[in-house]
């Protein structure tokens, strides 16, 4: 299972290696709405919702499917600037349509849009199909969806204006200690790519990140088949200290591709036991219990929604979930008349940092 970004024809130039201000600014908000997915970061992330204003820290509620589950595309630019007031006038030029199509992916765990869906500001379908779904995650996305879907300006200023606020808050200390990382990251990237080409870059990204033998394709390890093209417009890789252990990668149909990837970490892991690894092929042995769980790493999910994802059956999907739960994979809650079906990080990270990393990139 892989994602392949086409760059056939691609200038090397047009490989780029930067460091973006907004990308680890959404790095950072992902850890603070899950910090289960970032253990190591768990002190970090105590301290500043401690030290946050109370009406700040409820607007980071009240927008984080922006980036809790999986990020919006507009967070993740394309073209990363020097700092983040200047990415954030990127985000302002995108259009509405644009904007609520990337911003409903999250909100409504809907999947993927496609270029030529037709728009939910503009159909009356799409906006009920949308409003649907957000109904499904609960009450507060589907407050946004609402906000978002009735007055798109409003709610973009709203963003921006919260985005703005955390930059007080938090994370222009936490960026001044971040970038000297970033930067040392980069130097060693560029210079790979310069001296050794981009097989030797990739290679450097991650063990997951490999030129295809050919030369034609950026192959990308994970829970997914989906591929995009760089043609034209090239792709590029943003460096984070705070997204460990993700590969977050912008793949989406009118989007440039975008890989933000964890910067090398300066204690690795202990290598994984043979026993260790028994478990995790025992308990994770079927594909489409893989990409179950690598779904529901993203946030609750319900059995509907799991379905329609992956295009299964409910009763296929029910067997599936009842193999993790009792494998102690899963936790389950009852939201009126939905049932949320989510990770259970603990039992998960039991059977290994590896395993981990791939369900979580």
């Amino acid at each position: 299972m892989t994602l392949r970004i086409d760059i056939s024809g691609l200038p090397s130039e047009r490989v780029r290696f930067a460091a973006s201000p907004l990308a680890e600014l959404t790095a950072m908000l992902h850890v603070l709405a899950g910090p289960g997915h970032h253990p190591q970061l768990a002190g970090w992330a105590a301290d500043v919702w401690a030290g946050l204003r109370p009406e700040l820290a409820e607007r980071l509620r009240e927008a984080e499917f922006l980036w809790r589950s999986s990020q919006a595309d507009f967070l993740i630019p394309a073209r990363p600037r020097p700092t983040l007031a200047e990415e954030l006038d990127d985000v302002d030029r995108i259009g509405d349509e644009t904007y609520v199509t990337a911003a409903l992916v999250t909100t409504c765990g809907g999947g993927r849009a496609h270029s030529a869906a037709p728009s939910p500001l503009t159909d009356t379908a799409a906006r009920e199909r949308a409003l649907d779904l957000a109904q499904a995650r609960g009450a507060r996305q589907e407050a946004f969806a609402e906000r978002l879907l009735a007055d798109p300006a409003a709610v973009r200023a709203r963003v921006r204006d919260t985005l703005e606020q955390c930059a007080e808050a938090f994370f222009d200390a936490a960026w001044a200690g971040a970038v000297v990382r970033l930067a040392t990251d980069l130097r060693l990237k560029n210079d790979l790519l310069t001296r050794q080409g981009i097989g030797a870059a990739l290679a450097a990204v991650s063990g997951a990140v490999a030129l295809a033998p050919d030369g034609d394709c950026i192959v990308v390890d994970k829970l997914q088949d989906k591929a995009t093209a760089a043609h034209g417009t090239g792709v590029t890789f943003i460096p984070s200290v705070f997204n460990r252990p993700h590969l977050v990668v912008v793949h989406a149909p009118g989007w440039q591709p975008v890989v933000q990837y964890p910067v090398a970490d300066p204690t690795p892991t202990e290598p994984v036991s043979l026993e260790t690894v028994t478990l995790r092929l025992e308990a994770l042995s079927h594909p489409v219990r893989l990409r179950l769980l690598r779904t529901l790493a993203r946030g609750p999910h319900t059995t509907g929604e799991l379905a329609h994802t992956w295009e299964l059956s409910a009763p296929e999907v029910s067997r599936h979930l009842a193999v993790l739960r009792r494998a102690g994979l899963l936790t389950s809650r009852r939201h009126g008349r939905y049932v949320h079906y989510a990770l259970d990080l603990p039992g998960l990270t039991a059977l290994g940092t590896d395993l981990l990393a791939a369900v979580l990139r």
